[in-house]
């Protein structure tokens, strides 16, 4: 046993130490419980991400975590199947993993690199070995959308140790992963086969390598890897690099292997988005034909990833904040209280973390985090629904932390720590949680219907089966029209009517009959005469104006104009139909 073994460990007070009456005290005297107290280092000042110096999960921790994991079971498998509506991009990403398995095709259409192929890599490794492979779980998006409960309950976990290190406190942990679990605006995108979910999968990934408490090398290479899948998964996790970077900094310097991690993360981030890069470059599809970058006028020889990089970036028809757009329609609807604290979190994250960068790091990795993201979302270009999935575990983060530190501002008013302050540091969350929970006006578990009355919140309602509408829609399809009818319709039942026999070769959505010239100049001819049946999904006319600003689909709302309804179902503002062309 070597000499530092064998000393006991006795709470002292060291010399130079003062009296009360201002007298020194002795040399070594045992502390009183007063001064022990007072002396001890609180849990948080033990805490520093810059060193990897993190609290132990423990057993409570543990019980904490797990408990964090079944929510999430529980609130996203539970009506996974039938809410939300099949969305249109559900189908296009497992439309895309089909090809990839039938074709070894990125797309049935020309790939146009308007999103990287990561995602639907996954899906389409995820079905591959499936029994049934699409099938396995009653259709195509079911199937992804068993995938995404998969990658939320992993997700979960790994949120909660971020939170857990950048904080130090399970408190934080649990807070975060509560609305991750239970906001209404979780469940709703992230049962999803969103492209979004999964990018954040590998960003939350990244970051857990990043906090690992000794960081190595082969974390930097870990980190980096994740965060490169992320971007080749989704582009907008560029916005989270520079919080990724800052951290990184702040865990080599002045470490000895510093030349060699700056040098490997970035190198293993790139290697994904190099192979992208790489791809588009064999097929000679990285630069525009003539390096044309002109808006107004397409390259027509081939299609081009950095001209259409380019096309994304001056994207400028978002209306984020009008009365019509996301903000109010379908953001602060589900979940107006998320929102607005998520956004206060978030600046007082930035605020603590910038006022004290050594101590409080993990506020200003947090709040960067929040902040880049919150970034892209306010830059004025176009934003759709679901652009919001990934500021949702961001502003978890932030409001887990927030909570944390102001029930420890709690602390000195409370008896330096005592009973009374340990019952109220989790009982005043838990009294908000709950509050959250039984009001119906929040519907995070219940809500109130039209009549008034109140009922199970439309994610865990039992009654509320959205996808068999669209169900319906393919049977009658399938009774009525005959596999060679040339049909225009939405992406959300493309995999039904490809992949379930009899098959429907020539079922197009709008888009690709609008834009692909394989569909439009070869089998349509950009004629409406040469429509059979037009199948409507729900909001479909409109994504076909705002599709239309070129006029590329105005021969298909001709063909809509010279329709019969033949069919329709319609469910409070869900309305599906189906018109013949005369």
């Amino acid at each position: 046993m070597s000499h530092d073994q064998q000393k006991p460990r006795l709470s002292v007070v060291h010399e130079k130490a003062t009296a009360p009456d201002g007298a020194a005290a002795p040399a070594e005297t045992a502390a009183s419980p007063e001064t022990t107290a007072q002396t001890r280092q609180r849990p948080d000042e033990n805490v520093s991400v810059a060193k990897g110096r993190y609290p132990p999960l423990g057993r409570k921790g543990r019980m904490a975590l797990v408990f964090a994991m079944v929510t999430g079971l529980v609130t996203h498998a539970w009506h996974l199947f039938q809410y939300p509506l099949y969305l249109t991009d559900e189908g296009i990403y497992m439309q895309r993993a089909w090809s990839l398995i039938r074709e070894t095709r990125l797309s049935p259409y020309t790939y146009s690199y308007d999103h990287a192929p990561g995602g639907w890599i996954t899906l389409a490794g995820w079905a591959y070995p499936l029994p049934k492979q699409f099938e396995t779980f009653g259709n195509a998006i079911n199937t992804g959308r068993f995938l995404m409960l998969l990658v939320h309950i992993a997700s979960v976990y790994l949120l909660f140790e971020v939170t857990r290190r950048l904080s130090g406190s399970v408190l934080a942990a649990s807070v975060s992963s509560f609305f991750y679990n239970v906001s209404p605006l979780a469940v709703y995108f992230q049962r999803q086969v969103l492209l979004d979910n999964m990018m954040m999968f590998w960003v939350l990934l990244g970051l857990l390598a990043l906090l690992r408490p000794e960081f190595r090398i082969k974390d930097a290479v870990g980190g980096g890897m994740a965060l490169g899948i992320g971007l080749i998964t989704k582009e907008n996790a560029l916005f989270f690099v520079p919080a990724f970077l800052y951290l990184l900094h702040r865990r080599i310097k002045g470490t000895s292997n510093l030349r060699f991690t700056q040098m490997f993360w970035p190198f293993t981030m790139l290697i994904p988005v190099g192979g992208y890069l790489m791809y588009a470059t064999l097929k000679n599809e990285l630069l525009p034909s003539g390096l044309s970058f002109n808006l107004n006028s397409p390259p027509t020889e081939h299609v081009s990833l950095l001209y259409t990089a380019w096309w994304q970036v001056n994207r400028t028809e978002g209306k984020l904040f009008s009365h019509e757009g996301l903000l109010y329609q379908s953001w602060l609807f589900r979940d107006a209280f998320f929102l607005y604290v998520g956004v206060v979190a978030m600046a007082l994250c930035l605020l603590w973390g910038l006022k004290d960068r050594n101590r409080d790091l993990g506020f200003l990795i947090s709040g960067a985090l929040s902040f880049g993201y919150f970034f892209y979302l306010l830059r004025g270009s176009v934003v759709l629904d679901f652009y919001v999935a990934p500021l949702i575990p961001m502003f978890a983060i932030n409001i887990g932390m927030a909570t944390d530190r102001v029930m420890k501002w709690m602390r000195p008013m409370l008896k330096q720590g005592g009973p009374v302050y340990r019952g109220l540091r989790v009982g005043l969350p838990c009294f908000v949680i709950a509050l959250l929970i039984m009001s119906p006006t929040s519907g995070y578990l219940m809500t109130t219907n039209t009549e008034g009355r109140v009922k199970l919140a439309d994610q865990y309602d039992p009654k509320l089966n959205l996808t068999a509408l669209q169900g319906q829609q393919v049977d009658w399809i399938r009774k009525h029209i005959p596999p060679d009818a040339r049909m225009i319709t939405d992406d959300d039942i493309w995999m039904m009517l490809h992949d379930v026999r009899p098959f429907y070769p020539y079922a197009h959505s709008h888009w690709n009959a609008a834009s692909d010239p394989a569909v439009r100049d070869k089998l349509f001819r950009k004629k409406w005469q040469n429509i059979d049946y037009i199948v409507m999904s729900n909001k479909m006319r409109k994504s076909i104006d705002d599709n239309n600003g070129d006029g590329r689909e105005n021969w298909i709302l001709q063909g809509l104009r010279n329709s019969k309804r033949v069919w329709y179902i319609q469910r409070g503002d869900i309305k599906l139909e189906i018109y013949r062309v005369e």
